[in-house]
């Protein structure tokens, strides 16, 4: 099951979601974002980092109010950290809040916890184990199952408090509709894996039931409270905070030989496999949760949720009013065989790149030296050669190294700025110039070490800077003829709000512009050429019109006689 995905666009190309991803479980190709299911250990941070909110995990809430539609038995599972996620005056409103939802029945997963933490000190006191790395966060178990395989020895052979409660309810009611509600998103990719009698029907988060609260109108603090049947004791209330889980235990001495060490938030836990894995680390009894701050600081909290340390106070509180057992957690209800889970690797298989392909790699992005290696981790990979493999691999794109494309950009930029035919210069608010570029130089006939920090006015005049000094959003763009420079131009000038800087883009038109006016003056000696053959023939027209004229006259007067002698 795919339980996060990522919407197509809005992506900003931030890599944020990247950077957050304790396995790099993200593809980035063609500027498109996805989840890659066999790498995905379900930890939820990039939903959490995701400045767009494209990141969404998959919701089954539809599912539990269908079960609730049927008029099935649905029994809540509650993590103890609801009583610091929620606003609310007293812990026993969140679950008259769930039965006014539908829910039958609503118990607490610290319950569960109470099995587990028995477990795990009756594991420890075998000393069979080289060191013990509790297993109820499912995220860090999925870490250690696919990224670090020689940790698996290490892993508890316990199911998660969740588990541990959906069994004891489904030995109570065999045919509830069971509903784990929590902070943690990985919980949900548990409880499918490991529902092959559905110890866990659907696992519903924090935020999910914020959101059905808001959609039901129901507000917590206008509720009255309902006292749980079966309160969980101070243990497995104590579960969500950082070191909680042997948080009561009497002296570290109570762990029998190990050394105690807590590990939460995704560095320290890969931190301290890392040492596992290399042994480099003997003895020790590690408390593993991939949140920061424990299971308080899981990604799926309600959107309006208190500041952590409150969070934190607030489940601290709700667990010291609780009962501190006095003898073991009975097994009455559920066996200690019921409660045993094995741990098998997944591994994921990734081509590896040869050194020559790695080199080839980073000589595309632009690292032909060490030096050139910067490892900023900009991209979301911590080394250049992490991400030379991710290229290698189909997971990343050269273009998503900024230092290469901010290099390319500024090659690109310093090559127009070099090379365009037309004249570029900067000039600071006061009209003082700051850059220009050679073309500039050429046409002015000036150097930029002579000019540097003179006032623009004295090579172009003040008339034609008035404009724009009285309103920054004018763009001057006029034919400018500089006669000290026997020059014409055709001169725009801008002003660049971002960078306080007024840009000026001359285009050299002097050969134009003495083109024109030899073209005209071939005019007008073609225009003149042809008046005077036009004089010429209107002369000669007229003279001849004249001689016939004449004869015309003539012979009329000779016909008119002869035609009255015919007559008389």
């Amino acid at each position: 099951m795919q339980w996060i995905e990522i919407e197509k666009g809005n992506c900003s190309d931030c890599y944020k979601c990247l950077r957050s991803c304790p396995s790099k479980a993200i593809k980035i190709i063609d500027g498109r974002a996805e989840v890659v299911k066999e790498m995905c250990i379900v930890c939820g941070h990039c939903q959490v980092v995701c400045p767009q909110h494209i990141i969404k995990v998959k919701s089954r809430l539809r599912n539990v109010q269908a079960a609730i539609d049927d008029d099935f038995q649905v029994i809540a599972s509650i993590a103890p950290s609801f009583v610091g996620a929620f606003d609310m005056k007293y812990p026993g409103q969140f679950k008259t809040a769930l039965k006014k939802l539908g829910f039958s029945d609503v118990s607490e997963t610290g319950i569960g916890a109470e099995y587990v933490k028995q477990e795990y000190i009756d594991a420890l006191k075998t000393q069979k184990y080289k060191n013990f790395i509790t297993s109820s966060c499912p995220s860090a178990n999925y870490l250690i199952q696919k990224y670090y395989p020689r940790c698996i020895d290490f892993l508890a052979p316990t199911v998660s408090p969740m588990l541990a409660h959906g069994k004891l309810m489904k030995k109570n009611s065999p045919n509830a509709f069971t509903v784990f509600i929590g902070p943690c998103i990985a919980k949900k990719q548990e409880a499918f894996e490991y529902n092959t009698n559905e110890v866990i029907n659907e696992v519903l988060t924090f935020d999910e039931i914020a959101m059905w609260l808001k959609e039901s109108n129901i507000k917590l603090n206008d509720l009255q409270e309902e006292d749980f049947e079966n309160p969980t004791d101070i243990n497995g209330a104590s579960f969500p905070v950082k070191g909680g889980i042997f948080s009561n235990l009497k002296s570290i001495s109570d762990i029998y030989g190990y050394q105690y060490m807590q590990a939460d938030g995704v560095e320290a836990c890969i931190n301290v496999l890392e040492a596992l894995s290399n042994h480099e680390l003997e003895g020790v009894c590690v408390e593993l949760n991939m949140c920061e701050g424990s299971c308080i600081g899981g990604p799926a909290m309600p959107s309006d949720h208190p500041n952590c340390y409150v969070i934190e106070k607030r489940v601290r509180d709700f667990a010291k009013n609780k009962p501190i057992s006095s003898e073991p957690v009975s097994s009455v209800s559920i066996e200690s065989d019921e409660l045993n889970r094995d741990f098998s690797e997944k591994p994921i298989f990734m081509p590896e790149p040869t050194e020559e392909e790695i080199v080839e790699i980073l000589h595309s992005m632009g690292k032909f030296k060490d030096s050139d290696q910067l490892n900023c981790n900009t991209c979301g990979y911590k080394t250049c050669r992490d991400k030379a493999k991710a290229v290698y691999c189909n997971m990343s794109e050269i273009t998503m190294c900024l230092p290469f494309v901010r290099k390319k950009a500024e090659s690109i930029r310093n090559t127009i700025f070099e090379y365009t035919p037309n004249a570029i210069l900067f000039l600071d608010p006061d009209m003082n110039i700051i850059e220009i570029n050679p073309k500039a130089e050429e046409i002015l006939g000036v150097h930029f070490e002579d000019v540097e920090g003179q006032n623009i006015e004295a090579l172009v005049g003040r008339d034609i800077l008035f404009d724009i000094r009285l309103d920054k959003s004018a763009v001057i763009h006029k034919k400018l003829c500089i006669d000290s420079k026997d020059i014409c131009i055709i001169f725009e000038m801008s002003y660049i709000k971002e960078e306080n800087v007024y840009m000026v883009i001359m285009s050299d038109i002097t050969q134009e512009e003495k083109n024109i006016k030899a073209l005209n003056a071939m005019k007008e000696r073609t225009l003149d050429a042809a008046q005077e053959v036009i004089d010429k023939q209107m002369r000669v027209a007229q003279e001849i019109a004249s001689l016939l004229g004449e004869t015309t006259a003539e012979t009329k007067i000779i016909l008119t006689r002869l035609k009255k002698i015919a007559m008389d």
